[in-house]
This record gives structure tokens, C-alpha cells and sequence, in this order.
């Protein structure tokens, strides 16, 4: 059977590729994503658990990690009644069953599928997004639209990189992906050089803040910083002082950073990056305000839990703080950690947002 097939191969990491510390930010985050590349072994209650288990969070010091529920068991341990980390179910294995059959396919109507699986449309559709977070047609577009950025990052031309991942024209991938950061493919390539840069320099609470646009959206926003490091930024661009034209837009992003935590989604932006920091960009922007995440949990939650570091230079390649939140970002810890504009600055934004 299909499902039976992809269970261990699908999605999943090997064992050994993990360290504890990622694997316990998995567990942590409950992250069902993980299920079936390890289990959780609690040696105080003699239970052993899926990462995604929804009991109570054990204490780390009586928590070890076996690749496979034989090796748990081999240890003493028995399986958790609430999430039966020693079977899988039916439902999971149909949603892997629709993953690798939409890899290599591409997008399938949700009849497919449901002849596929054996569910019903309707049912599966809610299945599929509960486990993966996406609809099978959402999850089918990242799929495409990830290979249309690897390849463009890998120098290829724009009409090769569109055509290649399963686009009938250029025009159903702008479709796609317009609305988001205000990108179209070209930018991905050549990096938005000979764009117009709007920029002014505003007052706020905070200190003096940049804030810069093209026509599409804020492309910049930074404290303590004017033409020279804006320059800096955008060597390529030509930068022009802002008009009244984009008095309104601007008003809204200092409106923001007084309030920080109101309705930042409405404001437009236009940035330029890798298809990874793209991802931790959003990710960044799906944070609630008010709550933060370490490095490590928003690795996880992007289904990378060895990422970490590169989690942490795309946070630092950011140019638009606090619409793209990375100063919602703590250490491991619970500490501050480090920001670009000073510690002061993010203390104070996450205080706005309601974190103690």
C-alpha cells in the first residue's frame, strides 16, 4: 500500500540527523510534523510519546529520545495511551499517501484525492490541513513556487525556472505569489536592481526612524538611519525623498510602531530574498503579538529543526523591523537576546505588545 510505503520516508529526517536539543524544541513545539522520526521517552512516568503528544510538557531533565518505538521499549518504556506513538493511524497515513503523490504529480482536484485515500472530499480537505497546516492546493502552490525560487537562486532564467516547476505561464505564478511581499520572479534573479526608492526620515517615540518604499511597498524601515545607510542597503537603487504621494503609506508605518501589535498586514511590502528567508520572514509575521519565539522553535515550525543558525541570519538580514517582527525573537532562555537598533528599542516594543 502507498500510505505504508512513504510512513518512514516521506517528510521525515533521520534519527541520527538530530541533536536532543532540536528534537526537545520539536516535542516542545508539539509539532506533528515529527511524528514518526522519533519518539519521546519520559523516564519518570516510564512513558514513551509521539513529538506531538498533547500531555503536559515533562520536565527536560527526565527526557530521552529513541529512534523507534522497539527502541523506547527495548528501554523499559510502554506507549502513551493518548497518542499511540506505536501505531499509525489510518487518517496519517492517508495524509502521506496525498503528500508524496502531489510531490510527484503535482496538484490533484480533491476528488483525486479522495479516491485515493478512501475519504471524502470534504473530510479529507480538513484532514489534510490539520495535519500539515495547509490545503492540499495551498500545500501543492509552496510546492511550486519553491521550486520556481531554487531555481532562479540557482541562476536559472525566469521563463526555464517557471516552466520547469509546472507553471502553464508566468502569469499563474505572479498570480500566486502577488500580495505577499509585493515580488514578481524577475526581483528573485537580479535582485531588484534600477528600482525607484522612496525615503523619508520620521520622528516617532522610539527615535528617528527611515522609512523607505518603491510603488510596490515598504522596503525599508530602520532607527537611527538615513540616506547613507539606506544607500548602503540598496547601492543599486535610485533613491528619491519621499513625496506627498507617500505621506499616507508613511503615516501608517509610524502609526505601527507607536502601536506595535495593530494592523500591520495591511501595509504593502516589497523585499527582496532567498526563498528560505522569505519563509522565516512569514514566519516572523505569523508570531502573535505578544508572544515571542526562540531560534530554535521557529526553526522547528518551519520543519527544520537543524536550521537554526540560518533561521538567525535571515532574521538578521531583515531591513523592515518591526513589520517584519524580528524583534519578536528571544534567546533559548527566555532572554532578550541581541537587535540591530539596541535592546532598549526591542524591550520597549515587545512591552507595547503586552509581553512582560
Amino acid at each position: 500500500m502507498l500510505a505504508e510505503a512513504v510512513w518512514h520516508n516521506t517528510l521525515m529526517p533521520e534519527f541520527d540527523t538530530l541533536t536532543d536539543d532540536q528534537r526537545w524544541q520539536i516535542a516542545l513545539a508539539k509539532d506533528r510534523r515529527f511524528d514518526g522520526a522519533f519518539v519521546t521517552g519520559v523516564h519518570s512516568t516510564g512513558i514513551y510519546c509521539r513529538p506531538s503528544c498533547p500531555a503536559r510538557a515533562p520536565y527536560r531533565r527526565n527526557v530521552r529520545f529513541y529512534a523507534t518505538p522497539v527502541d523506547a521499549e527495548a528501554a523499559g518504556l510502554r506507549a502513551c495511551k493518548r497518542c499511540s506513538p506505536a501505531t499509525q493511524s489510518a487518517e496519517e497515513a492517508c495524509v502521506l499517501a496525498a503528500i508524496a503523490a502531489i510531490r510527484e504529480q503535482g496538484a490533484m482536484t480533491l476528488n483525486q484525492l479522495a479516491d485515493l485515500t478512501g475519504y471524502s472530499p470534504t473530510h479529507f480537505q480538513r484532514l489534510f490541513k490539520r495535519t500539515v497546516g495547509l490545503s492540499p492546493a495551498a500545500f501543492a502552490r509552496a510546492l511550486r513556487e519553491e521550486r520556481v525560487l531554487r531555481a532562479l537562486e540557482g541562476g536559472s532564467s525566469v521563463t526555464d525556472a517557471l516552466y520547469d516547476a509546472g507553471y502553464s505561464a508566468p502569469s499563474r505564478f505572479y498570480d500566486d505569489t502577488k500580495g505577499r511581499f509585493g515580488m514578481n520572479a524577475s526581483d528573485w534573479r537580479d535582485g531588484g536592481a534600477g528600482r525607484v526608492i522612496h525615503w523619508s526620515v520620521r520622528p516617532t517615540s522610539l527615535g528617528d526612524m527611515l522609512v523607505a518604499a518603491t510603488d510596490k511597498g515598504v522596503c525599508c524601515l530602520a532607527f537611527e538611519e538615513g540616506e547613507a545607510e539606506l544607500r548602503a542597503r540598496f547601492p543599486k537603487a535610485d533613491l528619491v525623498e519621499a513625496s506627498d504621494d507617500f505621506a499616507a503609506l508613511f503615516d501608517q508605518v509610524v502609526a505601527v510602531v507607536e502601536e506595535p501589535g495593530g494592523n500591520s498586514s495591511a501595509i504593502p511590502l516589497d523585499v527582496a530574498g532567498t526563498a528560505f528567508q522569505q519563509r522565516v520572514w512569514q514566519a516572523l509575521r505569523d508570531i502573535p503579538p505578544g508572544e515571542t519565539r526562540s531560534y530554535g522553535e521557529l526553526a522547528a515550525a518551519l520543519g527544520n529543526p537543524k536550521a537554526s543558525r540560518a533561521v538567525g541570519g535571515a532574521n538578521g538580514a531583515n531591513n523592515i523591523a518591526v513589520l517584519i517582527p524580528c524583534h519578536r525573537v528571544i534567546t533559548a532562555d527566555g532572554g532578550l537576546g541581541g537587535y540591530a537598533y539596541g535592546t532598549a528599542i526591542k524591550a520597549e516594543l515587545l512591552r507595547r505588545e503586552g509581553r512582560e
